[in-house]
């Protein structure tokens, strides 16, 4: 709703300012608040033809044709600094409303066609090879750009562009751990869509273009908060699919300790009872704002999802496995040592500060016990663990990361009886998420001061696991996601970087 208030504002004062414009003009300023007919008359003041403001019902594109317009319409009075042009753009119902009350300010006519006209005669003279008017009509052009004014909107445009792109429709990302492999590496560098699941314009108004929440070297966050905009989200190509990789923010990413390497929510401290960082200050960050991970859906609204000896079931079946799902296994051999090289060919990564510990796929499993009768692989087994979502021991009883569940994932417009155990599981998508108020009291629970037995969810949510089963932070220890923190779907591998580039990953498809 802000966002929409905005541009209301927005297109009413850009309304307010054209009509002194058109009246300058010769045109006859009403039409200036007629919705479409102002932006066609705009497209004739300027020199343009009316079919021109067709492009403005073009999602995207009509951004860079309002900035074109807006620049024409200054240059049709006489602006033509780069300040001007900069203005007109940023601030367009501003540098309108001071060329209607400038006197000074003259319509000179149409713009566009004006400034066509010119180079064309200036083309025509170089052409013809009549130096004299050529000069004569460079010296005293205004529309001739010094070298640094070429390079200071070159970089704009590059910048503003890029920032555009990246907002809007296609971001780069890395992997940066291994909870994904073996379908996704380390270093594996990926374009994601953020238009597929439909577009999500950004909450953080005023951040720096290109980066995502931390300015480099200074280790400080590269946005402000306020002010900001409501959740919104533009019609999709398509819907989130289950078994499919997808980017997301990070849920529990809005109160974070930053350190080198990675960050922790103050959430994961307080449920392994251990102590933040010293001096390391907690950072609150907007939903756009937190950390890009990127799991597989595994489970999507309305289902029910539990995992029994390391199999997913969804409603009560069983699916079908990523083809390189791993988990963690010891490899020991009662014989000759193990041929570390033949384990590096086949792809097998020792886990970090252990002996004899891998995460390994069933393919890599069967190809290790292939080299010799005298290696074991022996699966590793994981205890129950109180840091596992919903983290209540009365409701998890004996889960583990390999048999854990039921539970159900919050669809829109699904109704829950409110208990404790609905709240343990979803008290965090109740409050925090979708923005309540929620208190128990003796007589029973109260929903934004009213009493109440029953919730009804606003959004819908998904569980995320990464295929590496037994080394991935995931939905298992922070719950669900919320569909305004999804991102985009990855699309395919542009660059793979591992002990040297892994060009047999290029242009490999991320999605599947």
């Amino acid at each position: 709703m802000t966002i929409l208030i905005a541009l209301i504002i927005f297109y009413l004062l850009t309304s307010f300012t054209l009509a002194k414009l058109f009246e300058k003009a010769g045109v006859d300023k009403s039409k200036a608040w007629i919705p479409g007919l102002n932006f066609v008359t705009w497209a004739k003041v300027i020199g343009r033809s009316p079919l021109y403001a067709l492009w403005l019902l073009v999602p995207i594109v009509n951004i860079f044709i309002y900035a074109g317009m807006a620049v024409d319409m200054v240059r049709s009075f006489g602006r033509y600094t780069f300040w001007d042009s900069f203005q007109a753009v940023i601030a367009t119902p501003i540098i309108f409303n001071s060329i209607g009350k400038n006197e000074k300010d003259k319509y000179l006519g149409p713009g566009y066609k004006i400034e066509k006209e010119y180079k064309d005669t200036m083309l025509a003279a170089q052409k013809s090879g009549d130096k004299a008017t050529y000069q004569k009509l460079l010296r005293t052009s205004p529309y001739e750009k010094n070298g640094a004014r070429e390079w200071a909107e070159s970089i704009i445009f590059a910048v503003f562009a890029a920032a555009f792109i990246r907002m809007f429709l296609i971001e780069a990302y890395v992997i940066p751990t291994p909870s994904m492999e073996g379908s996704l590496l380390v270093g594996d560098y990926l374009f994601v869509s953020k238009a597929h699941y439909g577009i999500r314009p950004p909450m953080t108004v005023l951040q720096i273009p290109l980066l995502h929440n931390r300015i480099p070297f200074i280790n400080r966050e590269s946005y402000v908060t306020k002010p900001g905009l409501d959740y919104h989200r533009m019609a999709g190509l398509e819907k989130v699919e289950r078994n499919k990789p997808v980017v997301f923010n990070y849920p529990e990413g809005d109160s974070v300790y930053v350190i080198p390497g990675r960050t922790f929510s103050i959430y994961h401290y307080r449920r392994t009872n251990t102590k933040p960082p010293a001096r390391m200050p907690l950072t609150v960050r907007p939903i756009d704002k937190r950390d890009h991970y990127i799991k597989r859906c595994v489970a999507g609204p309305g289902d029910t999802l539990q995992i029994k000896d390391r199999q997913l079931y969804i409603d009560g079946k069983a699916v079908e496995n990523p083809e390189k799902m791993q988990f963690n296994y010891k490899v020991v051999s009662a014989g000759a040592p193990i041929n570390e090289k033949a384990l590096k060919a086949m792809g097998v990564k020792k886990i970090p500060r252990t002996a004899n510990y891998y995460s390994l796929n069933e393919e890599q499993v069967k190809k290790i016990k292939s080299l010799s009768p005298d290696i074991l692989v022996q699966i590793i087994e994981n205890q129950p663990n109180p840091s596992l979502f919903p983290h209540n021991p009365n409701i998890m009883r004996n889960w583990t990361i390999d048999n854990y569940g039921p539970l159900t994932v919050p669809k829109k417009g699904m109704t829950v009886t409110l208990n404790d155990y609905t709240m343990s599981m979803y008290q965090r998508c109740i409050r925090v998420y979708e923005d309540n108020t929620l208190v128990k009291k003796a007589d029973g629970y109260y929903l934004n001061g009213e009493k109440t037995t029953t919730y009804t969810f606003k959004m819908d949510y998904y569980w995320m696991m990464g295929d590496n089963r037994h080394m991935s932070e995931d939905a298992r220890f922070w719950g669900f996601v919320p569909e305004d923190h999804v991102v985009g779907k990855p699309l395919f591998i542009w660059m793979s970087v591992g002990d040297g580039i892994r060009w047999n990953r290029l242009f490999k498809s991320a999605s599947d």
